[in-house]
């Protein structure tokens, strides 16, 4: 005889309370994905659930390896992540498990002093983490925006004359410094990083080679400069997405000083490596190339990053970019681009460097555009006449060459002849010799008067 069945309702209240466990543990459960392909320096892996900027980690069921990567892309319902780190080790088992999170760095005052990689890892062999770190900061965010910063008004010490006196930086001023290799953009930088009257200076070497980061901290910056420096590097033996990383981490630390009323120094060496590694990634990821090769997504990415630096409602940041040019610089559509977003070029001259004339900047190429606003009168007018002088020492130069200038000829160009070795003079400078605004000021003057 065969057993009645128990009420319906009955066998629905022993099954539900089953079925809610096993929806709490599948919710729980991390979503895994799994490597498709690997192309170039990107990785296609069948994944659900993601974003854009979001980081996966990376593991291999067998060797155990784990590794860390960001969703840069979509292609045909797979997700492009390129990985930050290296991709030896990984295999068509390697898992993609989301974490829901973006690329976040630690800061705080614990960081002065310190030499971090583009990933927030110690590169300087450290204790980590170190004391007085208040948190973590976004390496992506947005700029302030525009009505909530304070209006420019006064000057930043550079320590370096030919800049301090002819083209004057404001708080929150962004420049570049644009010259061909080997014309002294790097050591320039450390010469303002060591010379400047900033609170604190970040430093991003991007793309430089391993021995210059070292000479940079030990030989080039003081024990004071280190001291209220923090530096980022990213060489160029690292993967493309750390290269590009190098630069927004570092202006992440800039953000966070200013964030508590610091002026900040943002010295990045150099933006167009910067520019290649997004080509690099953006190309592996199947963007189309558009001008020399280089992806429109560099063009948007560029403007994002460069406005996040300039005065905020407390504090500032000055933001020094040095731009690698060809030849002229003219069909070079990086440092053209930049030229358009920047406050103000300094342009370092191959001839200069040649007549080793340092720092080779090129007063008379070069202009800061807020120069004017923070300025006195007195030195606004000292350099005038200055440039002046050196322009109509420059237009007579080849007549002086071959003997065909006739003294008396012309008031300008005599006092010009008169004084162009006192403004040469003026113009050079030692590499480590640090000179105030005022004393630069007071040096212009004289020159001007005398």
């Amino acid at each position: 005889m065969n057993t009645p069945l128990p009420p319906v309702d009955k066998r629905l209240s022993g099954i539900v309370p089953r079925l809610r466990e096993r929806l709490r543990e599948d919710g729980a459960r991390p979503r895994i994905g799994r490597v498709r392909r690997v192309v170039g320096v990107v990785i296609h892996a069948a994944v659900d659930e993601v974003r854009l900027g979001e980081i996966c980690d990376l593991v291999d069921p067998k060797t155990g390896r784990r590794a860390k990567a960001e969703v840069v892309g979509f292609s045909d319902e797979e997700a492009v992540l390129v990985p930050l780190g290296d991709l030896t080790g990984l295999s068509s088992l390697t898992e993609v498990v989301p974490t829901g999170k973006d690329l976040q760095i630690p800061v705080g005052p614990g960081l002065l002093g310190r030499v971090i990689s583009a990933l927030g890892e110690p590169l300087d062999n450290r204790p980590w983490p170190p004391e007085g770190i208040a948190g973590s900061y976004p390496v992506h965010a947005y700029p302030p925006p525009p009505l909530s910063r304070v209006l420019i008004s006064e000057p930043i010490q550079l320590g370096v004359r030919a800049l301090d006196g002819f083209l004057t930086c404001a708080r929150g001023q962004r420049m570049g410094i644009f010259g061909e290799p080997g014309v002294g953009k790097s050591v320039l930088l450390a010469d303002i990083v060591r010379g400047t009257d900033a609170d604190v200076a970040v430093v991003a070497l991007v793309g430089e080679r391993g021995r210059e980061v070292r000479e940079f901290v030990e030989r080039q910056l003081s024990s004071e400069g280190r001291a209220r420096t923090v530096i980022v590097a990213a060489t160029s033996d690292r993967p493309a997405i750390e290269r590009v990383k190098a630069a927004y981490v570092a202006t992440t630390i800039a953000e966070y000083f200013r964030d508590h009323g610091k002026h900040v120094l943002l010295a990045m060496d150099n933006i167009t490596r910067f520019a290649r590694a997004q080509r690099e990634i953006g190309l592996a990821s199947g963007e189309p190339p558009t001008r020399r090769g280089f992806p429109s997504s560099l063009f948007a990415a560029l403007p994002r990053l460069l406005e996040r630096s300039g005065p905020g409602e407390h504090g500032s940041i000055t933001g020094l970019y040095s731009v690698l040019t060809e030849g002229d610089g003219t069909l070079d559509p990086v440092a053209e681009e930049l030229q358009a977003l920047l406050d103000g070029h300094t342009f370092l001259s191959t001839d200069l460097a040649r007549r080793d004339h340092f720092p080779a900047i090129d007063v008379l190429r070069s202009r800061s555009r807020l120069m004017e606003s923070v300025v006195p009168p007195a030195h606004r007018a000292a350099a005038g006449k200055l440039r002046a002088l050196m322009a109509r020492h420059a237009d007579i130069e080849l007549l002086l060459r071959v003997g065909e200038y006739e003294k008396g000829a012309d008031p300008l160009a005599d006092e010009a002849i008169r004084k162009i070795d006192r403004i040469n003079d003026f113009l050079r400078q030692v590499p480590g010799t640090r000179v105030t605004l005022a004393q630069t000021q007071n040096q212009m003057q004289e020159i001007a008067d005398g």
